[in-house]
């Protein structure tokens, strides 16, 4: 949910990596949307969203967003309230992307955001009947249940340790703030896609300098993050800290009460891997700490556990997936645990050149099966 400038590590290395997998094509040789194909065409233009029909059967949905424009998009379904039912981002000039997301009977909107900022161009969409939930498999539901708990798991850890760094902060201890910013954010970094799903919390929490848009008041991590690091003063940051931890609070309530599809799982997976490549990987993230591997580590594990939760299904249906997953992820963490320092990990700027290739190599590797999950679990 955040403008990234994509910057390369190496040649073409982070585009691969936000592209791969991911139903990505040449607007022309996909042929979106086309009859037959059960999927909706987005057509994104820098100033248009023609999405193909605004209602639909309730139940897995799928949307293939072409970028006709001149500018990066994204594309967002929402419920009532801003709440994120599914969304794609980096969706780059040229390209497709597909989204798979299970709507029940409601209005929604839809919306692109040319240039990845703002509230985007939006439309009414509407999903009647009453298809059965995916969670009317059992394994589904246990594969939502099993997530939940893993959840509420990492967002108790999530308050207790936001208050650790928030009392750092307010009482000027500079250096233990500094050692809690990473360890903190390992928690909101496990779960992201869920906590980030509602509405204007996610950038209070987490938006970054480069993400401001013009008017917005910037708070949360990174406010504090850049007044520990390089004003090097925290004498007037104590606000800040209190509506980060009054806005973790709110947003930890939220993700423990929403009830997840099974879908919500696998697109969050892939998520995170984009989350890797667009931020972690090119530093953009902690720009000011240069601790963007605790970032990535978090972001390797939450994807992890929501494939893990979901791996019954996946065994059941592609024995052969699960076992790619499987040593994927092994390889992705076996590349990254190069990098341990201690309890934690090295600095994104400690890190070379070929040290950031193979790592992006790595998650590489990893996107192009996750991105199978999503139809696998969609699919009857």
């Amino acid at each position: 949910m955040r403008k990234s400038a994509l910057i390369a590590v190496s040649a073409g290395t982070v585009a691969a990596l936000t592209l791969a997998g991911c139903g990505d094509s040449k607007d022309d040789a996909a042929a979106p949307g086309a009859a037959g194909t059960g999927k909706i065409a987005v057509t994104a233009t820098d100033t248009e969203c023609k999405v193909e029909k605004t209602e639909t059967t309730s139940g897995p949905v799928t949307f293939t967003i072409s970028n006709k424009g001149a500018k990066v998009t994204e594309f967002y379904v929402y419920a009532s309230g801003d709440r994120i039912m599914g969304e794609v981002e980096n969706v780059a000039p040229g390209l497709s992307r597909e989204l798979i997301v299970e709507l029940p009977a409601g209005t929604y909107e839809t919306a692109c955001k040319p240039g990845m900022s703002g509230k985007g161009i939006r439309g009414g969409f509407k999903a009647t009947g009453d298809t059965k939930p995916l969670t009317d498999d059992a394994k589904l539901a246990q594969a939502a249940q099993d997530y939940q708990r893993y959840v509420k798991s990492q967002t108790g850890a999530l308050i207790d340790k936001t208050t650790e760094f928030v009392t750092a902060v307010k009482g000027g201890d500079i250096e233990k703030a500094k050692t809690l910013f990473p360890i903190a954010r390992t928690y909101w970094e496990r779960i992201e896609p869920v906590a980030e799903s509602f509405g204007d919390l996610d950038p209070a929490i987490d938006a970054r300098e480069a993400d401001l848009e013009a008017g917005q008041e910037w708070t949360g991590f990174h406010k504090i993050e850049k007044d520990l690091w390089v004003t090097k003063d925290v004498s007037k940051s104590g606000p800040t800290a209190d509506k980060l931890l009054a806005d973790v609070k709110t947003i930890v309530d939220k993700a423990n009460t929403v009830q997840l599809s099974p879908l919500n799982l696998a697109n969050g997976a892939k998520e995170l891997l984009d989350e890797v490549a667009t931020g972690k990987i090119t530093g953009e993230e902690d720009t000011f700490s240069h601790t963007d591997l605790w970032d990535f580590a978090a972001n390797l594990e939450g994807s992890r556990a929501a494939i893990a939760a979901l791996r019954p299904v996946i065994a059941e249906k592609d024995a052969a997936l699960a076992k790619t997953l499987e040593d994927k992820f092994a390889a992705a963490q076996a590349e990254l645990d190069k990098h341990r320092n201690g309890d934690g990990w090295k600095f994104h700027n400690e890190l070379s050149e070929a040290d950031l290739k193979a790592l992006a190599d790595s998650i590489n590797a990893l996107a192009e099966p996750i991105s199978k999950v999503a139809p696998l679990v969609a699919s009857k």
